[in-house]
């Protein structure tokens, strides 16, 4: 990544606005952030939604190329909208490349049903969180099929009822898991590991149909990033299991559920965040 620059680009009031190609969460939109501040951008003239995905830089349209390195350098598309905000890339209209994705969102919402059911099947909290985990993917990608072509303000709509969905999800696990904390029963460890398991093979199954489109596709980084940190929790449910069957105790249950829906949550709450900025932000 560029390094930091000494100087700072001077505001200007008409701004730039980018379309971000292959961010996931609020954790991709801040470094997004830092590599325009290390460019010379002041901290208030960059702000990229986790809502709707679009980066918003009040600099000179002539500082851009100062800027662009290090946007470039962090591996995310940028598309400059010129005249309104639709996406011209072309990746969208490929048919095979739409029927991916149509993969990808039926593998995910149909596992996250799955792995609630498994979750209630053998008593496991850590289970019905890590659900959250593939019914957020298989949502981000369906609401990116339906918005193709939708204008910045129905987007951001759109990503608002998604947040209160999804975080109304989340407080639903949390809930539940303060519930089974004073009613504590241990979960089947058996049916906990296998579903877990399972969980990595959809994981898998879902990166296969997008392999050939990788290449020239910004959106691929997405993918990468849902399958690595699907898996990072499918893996912490897996070794809760183990620990459940060696312990004979619902707590690593229990706390690998409750670290998956507050981390769960909160990008639910930075998602609410961004499209009331996005909707309250003068066009």
């Amino acid at each position: 990544m560029s390094q930091p620059d000494n100087s700072t680009l001077a505001t200007a009031s008409s701004p730039i606005r980018m379309r971000v190609q292959g961010m996931d969460c609020a954790k991709d939109a801040a470094e997004i952030e830092r590599a325009a501040r290390s460019a010379g951008v002041a901290e208030g003239d960059v702000k990229v939604s986790a809502a709707t995905h679009i980066m918003t830089l009040r600099i000179a349209e002539g500082d851009l190329p100062k800027v662009r390195p290090a946007l470039d350098a962090t591996g995310y598309g940028f598309e400059k909208i010129e005249d309104g905000d639709t996406s011209s890339d072309p990746a969208y209209k490929d048919p095979s490349y739409r029927r991916a994705l149509w993969i990808v969102v039926a593998l995910n919402l149909g596992f996250g049903v799955v792995e609630i059911f498994g979750g209630f099947l053998s008593g496991s909290q850590a289970l019905k969180a890590d659900a959250l985990d593939f019914l957020g993917d298989g949502a981000i990608t369906f609401l990116g099929l339906l918005a193709i072509g939708w204008s910045l303000t129905w987007r951001a709509r759109s990503a608002m009822i998604q947040g209160v969905f999804l975080g109304l999800l989340g407080l639903g696990v949390v809930g539940s898991t303060l519930w089974r904390v004073l009613n504590q029963t241990t979960p089947e460890a058996g049916l906990m590991g296998a579903f877990a398991v399972g969980a990595l093979i959809v994981n898998i199954l879902a990166v296969l149909p997008l392999l050939k489109h990788r290449k020239g596709d910004a959106n691929m980084r997405a993918v990468w990033l849902f399958s690595r940190n699907d898996a990072i929790g499918n893996l912490a449910v897996v070794i809760a299991a183990g620990l459940v069957a060696w312990l004979g105790s619902a707590w690593p249950d229990l706390i690998v559920a409750f670290a998956i829906a507050g981390l769960f949550l909160h990008s639910s709450w930075v998602i609410i965040r961004d499209a009331r900025s996005d909707l309250v932000e003068p066009r």
